[in-house]
């Protein structure tokens, strides 16, 4: 459709019309620009970890990518949010890691392990979503979406423009609906063999946990947002950002430590009954945890150690500082 429209442009410049080819040469051309295939770019928000900014938590990731039959990765980016992805950029093909803080300081070391097995895990499953050219089809779908979308409120004139748009719109809109018909079966199948990287990795005991932790997600997101929205002296100046950051992510780790076993019991079967996922691509939570607890139970591949475990917490004590104040200076509203 893209390469059509540039075709388009071409011969309505050529063709000239008086003028009137070229300026619908050039809308089109506009139009095609905007279709384009793009390569996918780092993260524009969070702090950035080379190897050689953070050579222990690479090479933990390196150990666990090699569980996962696959390489480690070329840049973290550290941010506030409750989640974690992978995703490849530019012509190179960088990968990319985005580890967010405050669901790494509410998972234990092993956990940890776990949730870095399922993210590198998405690197060897082979979901076609994550490749350039469904993702692509994908962006220009929704382009067309956007461009079509009826005016609310018309006027006449609108009204008219709306009835015209209304079947490409409904054909984009199938189109749409179709791929993600075919593809939804194959992402969910990436969800749960990552899944399974994460067994693998952290052994089936941490990856359940980890399973357990995704549940009480917003038990977390509740504690920071009292924590960093709790108001100090009237107003959150530099220095009460820095005393409330020495705490934040020990008072974070401190509440999730603290839910009992019967609170995670009840999160199951809320979670079971309203099928909680961690985002409409993912399969239910608890159907994740029953497919992990139901194969063979496996032992942790790699094993964080005590040692590794503070050389890390080293390397990110800058960030966690940072990250700390930020939310306490601007609020948390994730």
């Amino acid at each position: 459709m893209t390469l059509a429209l540039i075709a388009l442009a071409v011969w309505c410049i050529v063709r000239g019309w008086g003028g009137l080819g070229v300026l619908l040469g050039i809308v089109f051309l506009i139009l095609a620009w905007t279709l384009r295939p793009r390569l996918a770019r780092p993260p524009e928000e969070g702090h950035t970890f080379r190897r050689e900014d953070a050579p222990a938590l690479h090479s933990l990731i390196d150990e666990v990518a090699e569980v996962a039959g696959t390489r480690g990765v070329d840049v973290i980016v550290v941010d506030t949010d409750i989640n974690a992805s992978v995703m490849t950029c530019g012509l190179r093909g960088q990968r990319v890691l985005t580890l967010g803080l405050p669901l790494w300081e509410m998972l234990r070391p092993q956990q940890r392990v776990a949730l870095l097995g399922h993210e590198l895990g998405h690197y060897s499953n082979g979901d076609t979503r994550r490749g350039f050219i469904i993702a692509t089809a994908y962006r220009s779908l929704l382009t067309w979406r956007y461009f079509l979308a009826p005016t609310a409120d018309p006027a006449p004139a609108e009204i008219a423009v709306n009835l015209v748009y209304l079947v490409p719109r409904s054909l984009i809109r199938g189109v749409l609906l179709i791929l993600d018909r075919l593809t939804s079966s194959v992402a969910r199948r990436g969800e749960y063999v990552a899944d399974s990287f994460a067994s693998r990795a952290g052994s089936t005991d941490a990856a359940v946990e980890l399973m357990d932790r995704l549940l009480i997600a917003e038990s977390a997101a509740t504690t920071l947002r009292r924590e960093a929205n709790k108001p100090r002296g009237g107003r959150r100046d530099p220095g009460q950002a820095e005393e409330g950051a020495e705490r934040l992510w020990e008072i974070l780790a401190g509440d999730v430590e603290s839910i009992p076993e019967r609170e995670y019991e009840r999160r199951r079967r809320v979670g079971a009954a309203r099928e909680h996922r961690v985002d409409s691509s993912h399969p239910p939570t608890y159907l994740r945890r029953e497919r992990l607890l139901a194969c063979p139970s496996a032992p942790a591949a790699v094993v964080m150690s005590d040692d590794h475990e503070r050389r890390i917490s080293d390397e990110l004590a800058v960030v966690r500082r940072r990250l700390a104040e930020e939310l306490i200076r601007n609020g948390f509203d994730g």
